[in-house]
Formats: structure tokens, C-alpha cells, sequence
């Protein structure tokens, strides 16, 4: 379950239905204070309010903790290099550096120097010395979570 995705979900959701943090919080019968901390990712609903919102938005449970976008716009992680620079740097800055740096791990020289130039004030060479080695699976997953960030955000903002 990644808490990114799910709060940035959560957050397209409630504006694409037109619904302000308060409007929502009051359909729930919650806080406006809930609200806000699902979208900055501190919480994830609990089951209840997660039925609720499920019901108001005519989807599942799952659709909210799994949020499938459709149509996928990046497969894979070394067709970041493909997407703008500015558009990119948004979606990397809300991952550490240091998993920024993970995910690097398993990438092309093309793909870290590209990263390495969005990101000057990173010491990538350090940040890897301090990592060390990791598990490919570990390095897959945050590719993953990244490209998975990238298409909410293309599809939140229509890209």
C-alpha cells in the first residue's frame, strides 16, 4: 500500500467530484481535519469511512487503496527521461532522496544522469556509498512507486 498514491488519489477524487476538504468532511461525517491528513498522507481512512467514501464515489475499497489509472503512460521506469523535466522533478520531489537514489540503482547511466541533473543539490555518489547494496526487488518496488506516482499525476492533470 503506498500512502502517496493513496492520499493523491484521495485528493483527485474529492476535486474531480467537486467537493471541498469541509463538503466531504461533512458528507463523511468527519473532520475537515481527517480529511486533510489522508491527502498530505499521514493516515488512510479507516474502514468504515473508507465504505463510505467507496459508496459516494461508486468504487471499491480496493480502487481507492489500489488505484489503477488507466490508460498507463509510463511502463517503465527508464521512459522517465521521456516525460518534461519540470513535470518529472514535481512527482520525484515527494520521494526521499534517498529512495530517489534507490530507484536510480537499477537504472540506465542515461536515466541517473538525467536525475542527477534535476536534482543538483543530491550527492548521488555519497547517498549510494551510504546505502550500500540493496535487493533488486527493493530497488523494483520504488521504480514502481514512482512510475505509479508519475501517471496519477499525468491523470489528475490530463497530461
Amino acid at each position: 500500500m503506498n500512502m502517496i498514491i493513496i492520499s493523491k488519489y484521495l485528493q483527485f477524487l474529492r476535486k474531480s467530484n467537486n467537493y471541498t476538504q469541509d463538503d466531504l468532511a461533512k458528507e463523511l461525517g468527519i473532520s475537515r481535519q481527517a480529511v486533510s491528513k489522508w491527502e498530505t498522507g499521514t493516515t488512510v481512512p479507516d474502514l468504515d469511512v473508507l465504505l463510505k467514501i467507496s459508496k459516494l464515489y461508486d468504487i471499491t475499497i480496493n480502487d481507492i487503496l489500489e488505484p489503477k489509472i488507466q490508460p498507463q503512460r509510463i511502463t517503465d521506469f527508464e521512459q522517465i527521461s521521456k516525460i518534461s523535466e519540470k513535470e518529472l522533478k514535481v512527482v520525484l520531489e515527494q520521494f526521499d532522496a534517498n529512495l530517489l537514489v534507490t530507484a536510480l540503482m537499477g537504472a540506465s547511466p542515461e536515466t541517473n544522469r538525467f536525475c542527477e541533473r534535476l536534482f543538483p543539490d543530491i550527492d548521488f555518489e555519497m547517498a549510494r556509498k551510504n546505502i550500500g547494496s540493496i535487493r533488486i526487488e527493493v530497488v523494483e518496488d520504488i521504480q514502481n512507486q514512482i512510475i505509479a506516482m508519475i501517471n496519477l499525476q499525468r491523470y489528475m492533470t490530463g497530461k
